[in-house]
């Protein structure tokens, strides 16, 4: 198994397209990931993932194929000194590990390029995959807010999943 994080390629949108395009994947992100997942989305997130520089979103590549998205995001004015992480793959990846490598290599990308001093993800209460990647990679549990997610006509719990700079020689073992 080749793993790598990369920036995205024009190349990249028929495989982006085809793993993107699947309910059980959008029902845990935002609104701004569609569902149907078209060509064109792919296009203009592309377009997105590269106008930040440095780069904030990268492709997760298996064995030279796109298979997901992982990104950083340092967030601003008070809150400047964290940054939200976010991720998504394919649904035949899922359950094999892959998740929590890209995870903890862009933990190690974000504290390397930006400067914070921690990286948090959200995820529902009902993404229990997301929540065990999330403590897998070192993640310690923050916070719950409940019912801030509405997605699909439902209520959510918001787990908040927390990781600190000082943890980062823990990821070398």
């Amino acid at each position: 198994m080749q793993l790598i994080l990369r920036p995205y390629q024009p190349s990249d949108i028929e495989n982006l397209a085809k793993h993107a395009n699947n309910f059980n994947i959008s029902k845990y992100l935002t609104n701004k990931f569609p569902f149907p997942y078209e060509k064109k989305d792919g296009e203009a997130f592309i377009q997105l993932a590269l106008s930040h520089s440095p780069l904030q979103i990268k492709a997760i590549v298996l064995n030279g194929e796109v298979i997901g998205s992982i990104g950083v995001h340092q967030l601003a004015d008070i809150y400047s000194k964290s940054a939200e992480m976010g991720y998504w793959i394919g649904e035949e990846h899922w359950g094999k590990g892959i998740v929590a490598l890209a995870v903890k290599e862009m933990l190690k990308y974000g504290f390397d390029t930006f400067d914070i001093e921690r990286i948090f993800a959200r995820t529902t209460h009902t993404n229990l995959a997301s929540q065990q990647v999330l403590k897998k990679s070192g993640f310690i549990f923050e916070a719950e807010l409940k019912g801030t997610i509405f997605k699909n006509g439902e209520y959510f719990d918001e787990l908040i999943f927390g990781f600190r700079k000082n943890q980062l020689s823990q990821l070398q073992h």
